[in-house]
């Protein structure tokens, strides 16, 4: 199959914009608690419907009061928190268009993002933020007003809106209709200016309604999500409407380190994560238990987990002696793994990055079910996903109501739909290269299956090329390896080269747990880790293991551990943790030089 659309559940209304779900959500359930917000000590209270549509009332008549116009955009720059989807729906209501901004951004970014969408004003959270805005404020002179949210800023916004009168209000929130531009997304990035995605309230609106009618599951009102990456990037933002729509009640967490620590007590029962959560959570897992002395318990657990899901995909299910080993394993294991989520998540999101078959079939063996799915910020998120009675684990899903896939001669993924982008904000270069008529190319290589199953395989501009001539994608021989508890990322490289190598980075919170778990008793710094002979042992085990998956002109056949982490504060990961490859191939040049020389 090369092609596949899957037809509207809900039909579009041109007239409606993204405030039209808040206030759908208000007629529904006024009183149903739609937030819940964390207290200085850790306890949480809720905000029902009624009482944060009130605060988002109160701030857009703020914003009209201080003069925002409708069409204006206004910059979001903030870590993930209540008041980021507060912000959101009040510029909504105002008629203005949001921009949001990662709280990481350099100031050169900060710069170019206010700057190419003509932000008017800018929201931040602390000095920090204010700071760098302060650094390039010459450079944006549209920018007239900046408001602090951890300041009297909220209150003064208020109060000048007690001029503005709900008629005036209503004026301003239907200013806007499907078709017009509600947010300008800036790409993070991995070369260049990040191209800024224009996306319409329509890509929200029939987005959302459309979803939360194929995963009536996921999507309901008994569901409470802690969301924690960043709502600048497209994924979290657009889940977050959705819970709005589909009343999921929400916690935010601005500080992903902390998740462990915070899931026990806010108990969600849906989780969005990236596959690096994942990995971390089955690492974690593994290292406490080989600490303990239970490694070989953990390990039969885990393989049970596994064959348990892969046999419920065949005609018979599983076998009554592994219904009864994973019994056992569920008191021993699972559940101890669970409690450590909350004790209730039961459905997950996974975005960004392929998750893989063993991942995926192990939380569901453990009693999560992971959704995987695909979309790009220029398809408002997610275009394909798993549905919950209908998996293919190791496949990225179905395409959405409302959603086309086609494969191109190349292998390329197309897509077109609802939530497909108008266009690159002030780009028409760039525009008209990437479609092909109404449809979107993705730059990435996918297969389609018999039933619209897309498998993504590799990205297009990542394709390595080695002397010899053969086609490599890195992505299928990184993910792999990249889930092994000692390594933190993998970069592999090989074009117009001999062989395919990779750039390895280790993960600096599981070394001191693995070092002490394999009797290495000296305390190592990351930079003496990368040149011990145990843990390079390790990782050529680890690369051995992967090799055999692959052909052997795909194989590694060398690798350097680099002394280094590769994190976005270093500069070589996008917010949303994609490789700068260009970034990495210069910063190490004497580590390619090393394999290659």
């Amino acid at each position: 199959m090369d092609s596949y659309d899957v037809p509207q559940l809900v039909a579009s209304d041109p007239k409606e914009n993204a405030t039209d779900l808040l206030l759908e959500r208000v007629n529904k359930a006024p009183n149903h608690m739609l937030f819940s917000r964390q207290n200085k000590d850790g306890s949480w209270r809720d905000v029902s419907t009624k009482d944060f549509y009130e605060e988002v009332k109160s701030l857009a008549k703020g914003l009209i009061a201080k003069g925002i116009k409708p069409g204006q955009a206004i910059a979001i720059m903030s870590k993930t928190r209540y008041e980021w989807t507060q912000i959101d729906f009040a510029i909504w209501f105002a008629g203005a268009i949001s921009v949001p901004i990662y709280e990481s951004s350099s100031a050169t970014q900060i710069e170019w993002i206010l700057s190419n969408s003509d932000s008017v004003a800018l929201f931040i959270e602390n000095d920090d933020h204010l700071a760098r805005f302060q650094e390039v404020s010459a450079g944006t002179p549209n920018v007239k007003q900046v408001w602090r949210i951890d300041s009297s800023d909220f209150t003064d916004l208020y109060r000048a809106g007690d001029s503005v009168s709900d008629a005036d209000l209503e004026v301003t929130r239907k200013n806007a209709e499907a078709k017009d531009l509600a947010t300008i997304v800036y790409t993070s990035g991995t070369t260049g200016n990040p191209k800024g995605c224009e996306l319409t309230h329509k890509s929200f609106v029939d987005h959302c309604r459309n979803a939360a009618a194929e995963l009536p599951e996921v999507a309901n009102d008994k569901q409470h999500s802690l969301i924690f990456l960043p709502m600048a990037h497209i994924l979290a933002r657009y889940v977050s409407v959705l819970c709005v729509y589909s009343g999921i009640r929400v916690g935010h967490l601005g500080d992903a380190k902390q998740v462990a620590t915070v899931l026990p007590t806010f108990k969600p029962t849906f989780l969005l994560a990236v596959p690096r959560v994942f990995e971390k959570v089955y690492n974690g897992a593994e290292l406490k238990a080989e600490a303990a002395g239970k490694g070989k318990i953990f390990r039969l657990a885990a393989e049970t987990a596994i064959d348990y899901s892969r046999a419920l995909d065949s005609k018979t299910g599983p076998s009554f002696g592994l219904k009864l080993k994973h019994g056992l394993f569920d008191k021993l294991v699972y559940s101890k793994l669970r409690a450590a989520m909350g004790g209730n998540v039961k459905y997950a999101i996974s975005g960004g990055a392929p998750l893989g078959e063993r991942l995926g079939h192990f939380f569901r063996g453990v009693g999560l079910i992971v959704l995987e799915g695909y979309g790009l910020t220029e398809t408002a998120a997610a275009a394909v996903i798993g549905r919950v009675n209908w998996q293919k684990i190791g496949k990225v899903g179905r395409a959405l109501p409302g959603t086309g896939i086609k494969i191109a001669a190349d292998g390329e993924i197309w897509l077109r739909g609802i939530n497909v982008m108008r266009g690159y904000w002030r780009n028409e270069a760039a525009t008209r290269e990437a479609f092909e008529g109404d449809w979107f190319r993705s730059g990435d290589i996918g297969e389609l299956d018999e039933d619209g199953f897309l498998t993504i395989t590799g990205r297009k501009k990542e394709l390595i090329v080695t002397a010899g001539g053969k086609n490599v994608a890195p992505a299928p021989i990184e993910d792999p390896l990249r889930a092994h508890p000692l390594i933190g990322q993998v970069v592999v490289i090989g074009d117009a080269k001999p062989f395919i190598s990779a750039l390895i980075s280790l993960d600096p919170e599981m070394v001191p747990v693995w070092t002490q778990n394999n009797g290495v008793t000296e305390k190592l710094s990351l930079a003496e880790a990368a040149k011990h002979p145990a843990i390079r042992a390790e990782i050529q085990a680890a690369v051995d293991k992967v090799n055999v998956l692959f052909s052997n002109a795909e194989q590694i056949k060398k690798f350097e551990i680099l002394d280094v982490e590769l994190t976005e504060a270093s500069g070589h990961l996008t917010p949303s943790l994609k490789i700068k490859r260009p970034v990495v191939m210069k910063d190490f040049a004497s580590a390619v030089e090393k394999i290659y020389g």
